[in-house]
């Protein structure tokens, strides 16, 4: 049987406020456990939660960002649950009148498709604690630093029908909060975490399937590798005669493994009902346009004008707009530099190869623009080959110097491109090469092509890497062909 997937998303977007939703306590991450956590986060008696108004305008950009439609008036309501990590024994959170409402997300897919991703509202929250568990024996530990942390709860409708398609939302739902400045991102420490929602349906049915929830994902791969497990998982399941639960499952990505957590509940579970401890906010027209004036530049129009002002084709383009840090960093090389395109080669070629092998971000690179900018302007004015400029980049990123024409006249890697030099060390070469230049001269056009290679590398040692590429082809193809 052929089955359609059907896919919907909830995320977790912790802002990036540098207090917590209800309460004066630091949001900073690492600190000491419950060092964070006062009589407000806890619900003590006789504490009363005040909102923190740049989580609103954080929630505000965010609707805007998604072409939402912004709720005027937003209430907040208690999400009555006990775990021990949420120390109040219930969540204030909203249901019923969000802060954020109808909107939509386009993606474009690897086939250079588009498809447009509909969110049905996004809502803020605060966090719970945090349950830890691997140095306490057979106990669990809690930490209520994250208490009160501020969220939007992002969800979406169920039109993802693949893999592909949930993370290209994901990374694009990342690339949105991350250049709006409202979210870090960093999803190793949950700034981001994804809950997927997932049912089969027989093709061309259009009622769904009983679906399951897998939650607390953190990683694009992570959601990736969840998916295409439980779709699995439904599948062996339907084509057996069973049926799905509704049910919470916790997927561990070590292992490729999932797991019952809990049947799933319904909203009458949780008894919400409204805060009594907090009015209703309502925002005026002004507030709502301060905030749109106050939007920064958005990865789709980042894209268009890197286009359009740098020349960059859509691959490029797409790849150095979608993260404000890359980004930035670009266009820093792109002025000092003064070769967009090129710069764009190695940003996205040495420089990211360098990040992703040591796991750094952006912020964390020992090379900044302005010396990624210095050695693009040495390669396009040919003082360096690719081979010297490698060596460079090398030296930058280690430390070893802290200038690219320093490091060129420090290790001789400057090119040789005095025609009259190169052609005498082409005479030296060929010199000692007789059968080679017989055989290149009796090869048709196409072999050529191929033994042209077998001259430039003695041609290069003979000129200690230092000779000009493109210039010995030059003089290669004149005395080869004379």
């Amino acid at each position: 049987m052929q089955w359609d997937i059907v896919i919907g998303l909830e995320i977790h977007v912790q802002l990036a406020t540098k207090s917590k939703i209800f309460s004066g306590s630091s949001t900073a991450f690492g600190a000491e456990p419950n060092t964070q956590a006062s009589a407000v986060d806890l619900a003590m008696p006789g504490t009363l939660p005040v909102p923190n108004e740049q989580a609103f305008r954080d929630a505000v950009m965010f609707g805007l960002a998604v072409n939402a439609e912004i709720g005027r008036r937003s209430v907040f309501e208690r999400k009555n649950y006990f775990y021990p990590d949420l120390p109040k024994g219930y969540q204030t959170t909203q249901l019923a009148e969000p802060i954020v409402g109808p909107g939509h997300v386009d993606i474009e897919l690897a086939d250079g498709s588009s498809k447009r991703i509909r969110i049905h509202h996004a809502h803020l929250e605060e966090d719970a604690g945090k349950s830890l568990h691997e140095d306490f024996h057979g106990m669990s530990g809690i930490d209520l630093n994250r208490a009160g942390t501020p969220l939007i709860e992002v969800v979406t409708e169920p039109d993802m029908r693949s893999a592909e398609e949930a993370v290209a939302f994901a990374k694009k739902l990342h690339s949105l909060v991350t250049s709006l400045g409202i979210c870090d991102g960093d999803m190793s420490q949950g700034s981001m975490r994804f809950d997927v929602n997932i049912s089969l349906r027989p093709k061309g049915q259009d009622a769904y399937g009983t679906r399951t929830e897998t939650k607390n994902l953190n990683s694009f791969r992570f959601m990736e590798q969840a998916i295409h497990h439980e779709v699995e998982r439904q599948m062996d399941i339907l084509e057996s005669g069973g049926t799905i639960i509704q049910e919470t499952r916790l997927y561990n990505g070590d292992r490729n493994e999932s797991r019952s957590m809990r049947s799933k509940e319904e909203a009458n579970d949780y008894r919400y009902f409204p805060c009594p401890d907090l009015l209703p906010v309502v925002l005026d027209e002004d507030y709502i346009e301060s905030v749109r004036q106050r939007m920064p530049e958005l990865p789709d129009a980042r894209r268009a004008r890197f286009k359009a002002q740098y020349g960059l084709n859509d691959y490029d383009a797409s790849l150095l707009s979608a993260d404000t840090s890359l980004a930035n960093l670009f266009e820093s090389t792109a002025s000092h530099g003064k070769d967009a395109k090129l710069a764009a080669n190695w940003i996205l070629g040495e420089f990211s190869a360098r990040l992703n092998s040591e796991e750094k971000k952006v912020a964390e690179a020992p090379v900044s623009g302005e010396h990624l900018g210095a050695l693009v302007l040495r390669i396009a004015d040919n003082t360096l080959s690719s081979s010297g400029a490698k060596k460079v980049f090398e030296a930058l990123w280690s430390g070893e110097g802290h200038s690219v024409d320093a490091i060129i006249d420090a290790q001789g890697l400057k090119q040789v491109s005095d025609t009259g030099a190169l052609e005498q060390i082409v005479d030296d070469v060929l010199a000692g090469m007789a059968d080679q230049i017989a055989q290149y001269r009796e090869a048709d056009e196409k072999k050529r092509k191929k033994l042209m290679g077998g001259f430039m590398g003695p041609l290069m040692k003979a000129s200690k890497g230092q000779g000009n590429p493109k210039l010995f082809t030059e003089i290669l193809q004149r005395k080869l062909e004379g």
